[in-house]
């Protein structure tokens, strides 16, 4: 049976329910605000005020979090998404389609409990959860570099396979990678 909860340290990183939902929306709408700067936009995080209805109903779609206690401190999810073009380049939409493709979304850590493990534990029950999906054939992500740490922690665990960066002052800097399945060949 695959694990769907781990402990890690004083935390527990476990596939989310119902009573997640509210704890793991505030972890991304501080994530948006804080660590972004441009808050909640409808038309990148609509996802985020259903959670239930984007994470939790659909069968090939989970959300995870990192727990202490009662408190929701960091949140990974995965749906059936291709990236799309536009604003991404064709080539990608035509790499990932939408019904073989599993993207990763909301990586998510508040900022006291950074640097314990809990952003990889995430991603490691999210890469679980689509190797047990049968339609998948890729996990795909996309980052934005200016955010700290995030293209070294991807570098780590993903191959990068788009580099969308346009320039030091332009307002693109995204990189796109895919995380190797197990026993997947596309």
């Amino acid at each position: 049976m695959p694990h769907h909860r781990q402990r890690v340290g004083p935390y527990e990183v476990q596939i989310a329910g119902p009573r997640h939902v509210d704890g793991a929306r505030s972890v991304m709408l501080d994530t948006f605000y804080r660590d972004f700067g441009f808050g909640y936009r409808p038309e990148w995080h609509a996802d985020v005020i259903d959670l239930d209805g984007t994470y939790l109903t659909p069968d090939r779609h989970a959300l995870f979090v990192a727990t202490k206690g009662d408190e929701v401190v960091g949140t990974t999810a995965v749906r059936a998404a291709a990236p799309k073009s536009p604003p991404h380049p064709r080539f990608l939409a035509e790499r990932y389609p939408d019904d073989t493709t599993a993207q990763l979304f909301r990586v998510y850590v508040r900022p006291g409990h950074r640097r314990c493990g809990l952003a990889r534990a995430l991603v490691g029950l999210a890469v679980d959860f689509v190797t047990r999906q049968p339609r998948y054939r890729a996990l795909y992500l996309h980052t934005d570099t200016r955010v700290a740490g995030a293209e070294p922690f991807w570098r780590s665990l993903a191959t990068p396979v788009h580099d969308a960066r346009d320039g030091p002052d332009a307002t693109c800097q995204t990189v796109h990678f895919e995380i190797p399945l197990p026993s997947r060949h596309r």
